[in-house]
């Protein structure tokens, strides 16, 4: 069973989850850099499984966000914990995921247990609402602190608005 959402203490993201100077290929070279931090983490147990997953959704519809973000998630039996990974690419990489407004140099995957729809689009709307602000987008990309970007994710996510 997965384990509940607890909106006070949403440690989703940690420091080794956390990919600085990221250099991809494309989008799914991204994805399955960020992914294997979570399974090294212990938040993914079948990384190629989960990795299907992603792919499959990626193929439905475009997770790119206006204001240089890539949102790949996915929603999986093999993540038994909302969890985040965070890749900032490389000065002068970006990546298509399919944003109106041009490639993504922020790239936030979320992992999610397929029991849990509601807490997976609360997440998703949380974290899309926080990315809208460039302040929060700024904040990520100037970091160059694993524990401090991991830190802003969490922050956003503590409370839920309602």
């Amino acid at each position: 069973m997965a384990e509940p959402l607890d909106r006070y203490d949403a440690e989703l993201t940690t420091p080794d989850t956390v990919i600085l100077e990221l250099v991809a290929k494309d989008k799914i070279d991204a994805a399955a850099q960020l992914a294997q931090r979570l399974h090294a983490a212990g938040r993914i147990s079948n990384l190629e499984g989960f990795l299907e997953q992603v792919h499959s959704r990626e193929h439905q519809l475009a997770t790119g966000l206006p204001g240089g973000i890539g949102l790949p998630h996915a929603r999986s039996e093999f993540v038994d914990r909302i969890s985040i990974a965070v890749g900032v690419t490389k000065f002068g990489h970006a990546l298509d995921f399919g944003a109106t407004d041009g490639p993504a140099n922020l790239v936030l995957l979320i992992a999610t247990p397929a029991s849990s729809f509601s807490d997976h689009l609360e997440v998703l709307a949380t974290l899309a609402r926080s990315l809208s602000k460039e302040s929060f987008r700024e904040s990520l990309r100037r970091a160059h602190d694993t524990e401090v970007i991991s830190e802003l994710i969490n922050s956003s996510l503590v409370f839920f608005d309602h």
